[in-house]
């Protein structure tokens, strides 16, 4: 039997969040909360969480600004916007206690919850994501440079020129993402279904023109030295070949208490995707075990 679905909005700083329930908030048992990447992605490359909706409610939302979402014009973008729309999908499903999944911004959205003062949280999953954004960045020129020669000359020539809407540099960039992002069969309705439905314009103002080149609101996020505030069990999963460098995770791993680590050999930054089963198999006994 299915769980039940149900679909809404949260009124937030009078925009509409919408958000997806998978399951029954109604019932005992812990919910999870998943936060998605960007800045300006969609849940849709969460689908294979709501398989989880057998056993838990699941929670999705895209976040202001992209998807299905209220896309403000008048909206100066920060950490703090998204940080507390956490705190309103929370207020308004009545999401006392969860599991908070986050996945690359995600994950840094999920620090900032938690070390705001979030209260509740029995589990953290800390999904393909970062504490320094400096760091980040650093590891992502090594990837960058480890790209084809021809690659990484079309690259260095559109990001002299600063034209990164070239078409050409979109493509180049491709190569970037086959390797680090998602390296499974396409098409892949997930990824079309977020590719058609992000908002580029919150990524530039949150990030900057790519991954290595942070010019936005993020510009010098760090956490690392909050890490040690942290008590509660927390997983931090990745591909091998992710974006999520060894050095990135590691610093994670070292910083927050009784982390654990756990690195899929086939995938990249979506493992979910990539590596399902195993992804699914992974983070529902740790919740368990976290209960």
């Amino acid at each position: 039997m299915s769980p039940p679905v149900s679909e809404g909005y949260v009124d937030y700083r009078r925009y509409r969040t919408w958000y997806r329930v998978v399951g029954d908030l109604a019932s005992a048992t812990v919910p999870l909360l998943a936060l998605h990447g960007g800045p300006g992605s969609t849940h849709h490359y969460f689908g294979p969480l709501e398989r989880l909706g057998r056993e838990r409610p699941v929670v999705l939302y895209d976040q202001i600004g992209c998807g299905s979402s209220d896309r403000p014009q008048d909206i100066e973008w920060s950490v703090a916007v998204f940080r507390e729309e956490v705190d309103a999908v929370r207020s308004h499903l009545g999401l006392e206690r969860i599991h908070l999944l986050g996945t690359s911004w995600g994950g840094m959205l999920a620090l900032e919850h938690l070390l705001s003062g979030a209260k509740g949280i029995v589990s953290l999953i800390l999904s393909s994501t970062l504490a320094s954004v400096d760091q980040w960045a650093a590891e992502q020129v090594v990837l960058r440079n480890a790209l084809p020669p021809a690659v990484v000359e079309v690259l260095d020539r559109h990001e002299r020129a600063g034209t990164y809407d070239d078409p050409e540099y979109e493509q180049a960039m491709e190569a970037y993402f086959d390797r680090h992002f998602y390296r499974g069969p396409k098409p892949r309705p997930e990824l079309e279904r977020m590719n058609a439905e992000k908002a580029k314009d919150v990524y530039r103002a949150m990030q900057g023109p790519n991954e290595w080149t942070v010019t936005g609101a993020i510009r010098g996020w760090d956490v690392r030295d909050r890490l040690g505030e942290i008590d509660l069990p927390t997983l931090v999963i990745r591909g091998r070949h992710d974006m999520c460098t060894d050095s990135i995770a590691a610093t994670l791993v070292r910083g927050i208490r009784n982390a654990r680590e756990v690195v899929l050999e086939e995938s990249s930054h979506t493992p979910v995707l990539e590596e399902t089963d195993r992804y699914l198999e992974t983070i529902t006994a740790f919740m368990r075990d976290s209960e």
